[in-house]
């Protein structure tokens, strides 16, 4: 089955240090570090062998136009051209203009209206990819979080880019929190960006111990802001960094 229009198929962790990025994610993880075959990027395995991310290291290049430590997510369109188009007749803005991977596929970075920035990607034929995965499978990403300026411009905005529909919202401490999702399955969160918090999106991996991950990060030299804190149906959620300040969550029983 082919990657669908409006699917999360990839993930991608940009950083400083990529050596100490691999034992890092691997510990908290279990994300395994594999040769990609291109200068410079790193793929990386969940436990069950799947390749659910990749890695690349920031150049002075990249620092210069402002990248720093971050994860980052790839949505598949039909036509890459297009959507970046229409993502800035929406209100956003592309900051890298469409182009070819090749053997992948053609990609551009956006950002929506708000500023927090993503990848869209027309990927080549091939499997469908389960990086995204609903079903609790660990070193999977299972939520897909955006800290918005506004919410309900966040789902308008995505929603005509993608066809994402409006789910459930709930009351929180920092606003509505609005779930949108695809078809029938649910693909994350929308709220609002609080405090110092820019917009951005954040990614939320499965764990199979949300408790024990958290002093394998500790020890591995990472940095815990907010959890362990139980969600709607019995979850654990964390937020966190690695050692080079890129936030990551984890999702998963206590």
């Amino acid at each position: 089955m082919a990657n669908a229009h409006g699917d999360f198929v990839w993930y991608e962790l940009l950083t400083e240090d990529p050596d100490t990025a691999a034992v890092f994610y691997n510990k908290v993880i279990g994300l395994e570090a594999a040769d990609s075959g291109m200068e410079g990027y790193t793929l990386f395995n969940a436990p069950d062998g799947t390749q659910v991310a990749g890695m690349m290291k920031i150049d002075d290049d990249m620092k210069a136009g402002g990248a720093r430590p971050a994860w980052m997510g790839y949505v598949e369109v039909d036509d890459v051209d297009a959507s970046a188009e229409k993502a800035k007749s929406l209100g956003g803005a592309v900051h890298i203009e469409p182009r070819d991977i090749p053997g992948v596929g053609r990609f551009a970075m956006l950002a929506d209206p708000a500023g927090a920035p993503f990848y869209i990607m027309s990927t080549e034929e091939g499997d469908q990819s389960e990086s995204f995965k609903a079903d609790r499978t660990p070193g999977h990403v299972g939520w897909n979080e955006c800290l918005a300026g506004k919410p309900d411009d966040a789902v308008g905005f995505y929603g005509e880019l993608f066809g994402w529909t409006r789910g459930e919202a709930m009351d929180t401490p920092q606003g509505p929190y609005q779930m949108y999702g695809k078809d029938e399955t649910m693909l994350g969160g929308m709220t609002q960006a609080g405090g110092e918090m820019p917009a951005m999106w954040n990614y939320y991996w499965w764990s199979d111990g949300v408790e024990d991950a958290v002093e394998r990060l500790k020890e591995a030299g990472g940095q815990l802001f907010h959890g362990p804190q139980e969600i709607p149906g019995g979850d654990v959620i964390i937020f966190a960094t690695d050692p080079q300040g890129a936030m990551f969550c984890l999702v998963g029983p206590k």
